[in-house]
C-alpha cells in the first residue's frame, strides 16, 4: 500500500530539536518532505516575502530524507513545497512544529507555527500545529510523542473539515502525568504590551518589546484550562475570521449605503 505523504515545516529553523522530534514520529505514519526556515522566524504570523528572492537550498540536517532550508517565512516553506517542489502532489497531511513554546489562545494569531499550518489549509491539505510548553532549547520532546502519533493518525485516518487545522499544545509535563487529550475553544486572553526604551552605543533610541500574558477566561472548556490541568489541548482553528455574533448588529450600516444617503454626505 501506498504510504501517506507528510509534509512538515515550523517557524524554529530546520535545526531546531522540535522539528526532529517531529520528524521522528511522522516517519513511523508515512514518507515525510521537510521545508523549513534557515533560521528562526518565531513571531512571523502569515507573514510572505514579496520585496526580496527567496532561496532554496537542500537540507543536510536530516541525512537520508527529502529536506529543504528556505530562506522566507514558514508560509514561503509550505508555499514552495507546494508549488515548486511537489509539482503537482499533494501532501496527505501538512504538520508543523514541534514549538518550542505555547501557542495556546491568541498567540495562535502571532505563530509562524500555526500561519504554516493555516497555508497548508488553505491548499486543502489537512494540517496540525504542534507546541510544547517549554521555550527552552533543550527542551524534552520525549513526553508529546505518544499524543503527536495519536492525532496524527486520527487525522491521516479519518481526514478534516476542508479548510481546517489543529492548534495543538502539550504541558511540559512526564508523560505518565499528562491526564489525556482535550478538544477546547480558544481562550480570550491577551498580552499587555510594554516597550523598553534604551539607547543604542550612538545615542539613538531603540524599543524592545517586552509585557506579560493575561487570561481572564477560567473556564473548563478553553486551551488555557486544559493545559493547566494537565491535558493536551486541541484547538479545532480556520482561516475564516468573520466575527458571525457581530453581524447583526452592523446590519444597520446597509441602510446607510443607499444613493440617496450617499448624496447627502
Amino acid at each position: 500500500m501506498k504510504k501517506p505523504l507528510i509534509l512538515i515545516t515550523n517557524d524554529d529553523g530546520v535545526t531546531a530539536p522540535g522539528i526532529r522530534a517531529l520528524v521522528e514520529v511522522a516517519q513511523t505514519l508515512g514518507d515525510v518532505l521537510i521545508v523549513a526556515p534557515d533560521s528562526p522566524q518565531s513571531g512571523m504570523g502569515h507573514a510572505i516575502t514579496i520585496h526580496d528572492p527567496i532561496r532554496l537550498h537542500p537540507s543536510r540536517a536530516f541525512p537520508g530524507l527529502e529536506a529543504y532550508e528556505c530562506s522566507g517565512t514558514p508560509v514561503d516553506c509550505v508555499k514552495l513545497a507546494v508549488n515548486v517542489l511537489l509539482e503537482g502532489r499533494e501532501p496527505d497531511l501538512c504538520v508543523s512544529g514541534i514549538n518550542h513554546g505555547s501557542n495556546a489562545s491568541i498567540n495562535i494569531i502571532y505563530s509562524g507555527t500555526l500561519s504554516a499550518a493555516m497555508e497548508a489549509s488553505l491548499e486543502g491539505i489537512p494540517s496540525i500545529g504542534f507546541s510544547l510548553l517549554d521555550y527552552s532549547y533543550d527542551a524534552d520532546f520525549e513526553q508529546g510523542k505518544p499524543f503527536i502519533r495519536q492525532i496524527m493518525q486520527y487525522v491521516l485516518e479519518n481526514g478534516m473539515e476542508l479548510g481546517s487545522l489543529l492548534n495543538v499544545n502539550i504541558p511540559k509535563l512526564p508523560a505518565a502525568e499528562i491526564k489525556g487529550i482535550k478538544i477546547c475553544r480558544q481562550a480570550d486572553a491577551r498580552w499587555v504590551e510594554e516597550f523598553v526604551e534604551a539607547k543604542d552605543p550612538r545615542g539613538q533610541k531603540y524599543y524592545w518589546l517586552t509585557g506579560r500574558f493575561e487570561n481572564d477566561d477560567l473556564l473548563p472548556d478553553t486551551d488555557l484550562w486544559a493545559l493547566e490541568n494537565g491535558y493536551v489541548s486541541v484547538v479545532p482553528s480556520m482561516h475564516d475570521l468573520t466575527n458571525y455574533r457581530a453581524m447583526d448588529s452592523v446590519r444597520p450600516l446597509e441602510q446607510l449605503s443607499t444613493t440617496e444617503n450617499a448624496a447627502s454626505i
